[in-house]
Parts: structure tokens; sequence; C-alpha cells
């Protein structure tokens, strides 16, 4: 299976470290991972995604980014907007996109222990995914 991953710049600390985790499975699952995409932020992954999705040589996308609380509720403007782009992303091509970006309403140490659980589900949904397509399209 090819994939795709996005990874937000934005909370880096956490991200980039999501990413490594994500890679090192990736790899134990035997994917390849065709591109690796850095953007800004979490908000900023739909219009790359969609990019991605076109390609012939990636059969799903995984996502990864950190929304983390701050003094007003943007961050559950962000995570809300982006599930329902990449929910609708995955609709639109009928290939999987995970959803591997924590938060609304979390903090620091939150987004700090959820690194390794959240970037292997990010990895191993898509790959479920695929799968579960694949069996019912035949």
């Amino acid at each position: 299976m090819n994939i795709a991953i996005v990874v937000s710049e934005f909370n880096e600390e956490v991200t980039f470290r999501m990413l490594s985790v994500a890679e090192e499975k990736a790899k134990k699952m035997k994917l390849k991972i065709n591109y690796t995409c850095k953007v800004p932020g979490a908000f900023d992954m739909p219009i790359i995604i969609d990019a991605l999705l076109q390609k012939n040589d990636v059969d799903g996308v995984v996502t990864l980014g950190a929304i983390i609380k701050g003094q007003t509720k943007h961050d559950e403007v962000i995570a809300h907007s982006t599930a329902n782009a990449l929910t609708a992303l995955s609709i639109k091509y009928k290939k999987p996109v995970s959803l591997g970006i924590t938060g609304p309403g979390m903090q620091d140490r939150h987004a700090y222990a959820r690194i390794r659980p959240v970037a292997e589900r990010a990895v191993e949904s898509v790959v479920k995914i695929f799968n579960e397509l694949e069996r019912i399209q035949k």
C-alpha cells in the first residue's frame, strides 16, 4: 500500500515526533510512504490532501497534528473545520484519510501523552479502511 503523510508544523515539538512514530509504524507494516508534506497548521491540510488524493500512487493519507487550547475557542474552530474537510475529501475520492490530529481542548501535557498512540492509530486506520474498501468493492 502507498501512503502519504501530511504533518502540521504548528506545535512541531509534538507533531514532528508524531511523524517519526508514524514513519516507524509504516515501516513495520511494510507501507510505502510516497510523499511527506509539511503544512503550517492543521487548517492548511485539506488543499494538500486534495492534491495527494488525486495521485495514482497514493492509496491513503495519514494526517498528523496537535491543536492545543489557547485563551479562546479558536482551537475548536480549527479542529471542527479540519475534521469536516478531511471527511469530505475521503468521501470524494473514496480513499482513506486518517484523523491523526489531537485536540481541541487539549493542553501541552495531553499532546505529549498522545504522540505515540495517535500517530500509530492514524497509520493503522488508513490501512484498515483501505482494506475494507477493497473488500466491499470487489
